[in-house]
């Protein structure tokens, strides 16, 4: 069976197409390098023994969109990576994020509401629900007012994808709001490779452990948590990949109860910044030379996932816990700069 995974060298989406190749299915990838490396294919190839397939294309360019489900219009499944991700950019050009996450969105579901029948699996993200008011976050929480270009191309992403989904008999799809994914392949030839500085916590301690950074910024320690710092739900990567092979294989075998269904896909359990940095000193034994400075703008208090959907309805629970996660993500930091 082919599944076509869009951005399929970035981060979550190579982690992925291994789940899926290990599963024995047909992948076909989508990416446009331009937050990627082809260098990827290489340690895809080394962890499954197959090169899965590469097409390098826009999916901003209408046309190419068009001709790739022509030559291949036994495509099945498609997983949806491919996105403009960091958010402050977003805030300074709006309208890249608009049309890169918006309109790459609609050609792919164009193409797919052609199909008699196809599964559609979305990258989504627990940035729809802002400050949620009550913790653990559960997918009946209210979807709150985006704080960034980028949180809202996610909201309105979920908005297209349902909305397609009424008027299209064929389309079956799920949403996977995922909360903070973290660490790299057990066998350190596949990882997080931020290009310049890393937005995310884990690649910016582990790039300070390894001397690439001078020193950590811990924005705030003030916050109403357990030592003051902020408090996010880290999930495994290889975990998250996972929860898209069974999410694709939930449509695939028509076991969804709905055509649009909504996940959150975390540990849910919540760490703060400072929970996370002793983390990194367990596991490297190294002191991580940070310092607490003013709280950032935009910042949330706290996000974890309520994932009893998840583990009931896809039959999926992450199974790694955050000292497992960060050890494979300081493996593979060496690793890179050796």
């Amino acid at each position: 069976m082919k599944v076509l995974v869009t951005g399929g060298l970035g981060f979550i989406g190579s982690h992925t197409v291994v789940e899926l190749q290990n599963e024995g299915y047909e992948v076909v990838i989508i990416d446009d390098c331009s937050n990627s490396s082809e260098k990827v294919l290489d340690g895809i190839t080394a962890i499954t023994g197959k090169r899965p397939l590469f097409e390098k294309i826009d999916l901003k360019e209408k046309s190419k969109v068009e001709d790739f489900f022509k030559r291949h219009a036994d495509v099945q499944g498609v997983i949806h990576f491919a996105a403009s991700k960091a958010v402050g950019e977003s805030v300074e050009k709006p309208l890249l994020y608009y049309e890169n996450n918006i309109g790459t969105l609609v050609y792919l579901l164009k193409e797919l509401s052609r199909k008699s029948k196809s599964s559609f699996i979305f990258s989504s993200s627990c940035t729809v629900y802002g400050q949620a008011d009550t913790m653990p976050i559960t997918e009946n929480a209210p979807v709150k007012a985006a704080e960034s270009p980028y949180g809202n191309t996610k909201q309105m992403g979920e908005e297209i994808i349902r909305d397609t989904c009424k008027v299209t008999e064929g389309l079956n799809a799920i949403a996977l709001r995922y909360f903070n994914p973290m660490g790299a392949h057990p066998s350190s030839e596949i990882g997080e490779l931020p290009i310049g500085v890393p937005q995310n916590l884990v690649p910016f301690i582990t790039q300070t452990g390894v001397g690439l950074r001078e020193q950590l910024s811990v924005f705030g320690d003030d916050y109403p948590t357990s030592d003051g710092t902020c408090v996010r739900d880290y999930i495994y990567v290889v975990d998250l990949a996972k929860a898209h092979v069974v999410a694709l294989q939930r449509l695939l075998g028509g076991k969804n109860k709905t055509n649009y269904e909504v996940f959150n896909v975390g540990t849910g359990k919540g760490s703060t910044v400072l929970e996370v940095i002793k983390s990194f000193e367990k596991v490297s034994g190294k002191k991580l030379n940070y310092k607490i400075v003013d709280r950032r703008p935009g910042d949330i208090t706290s996000a974890y996932a309520d994932t009893t959907l998840a583990n009931e309805e896809l039959g999926w629970k992450a199974q790694f816990t955050l000292d497992e996660a960060m050890k494979s993500a300081w493996d593979w930091e060496q690793k890179i700069r050796s």
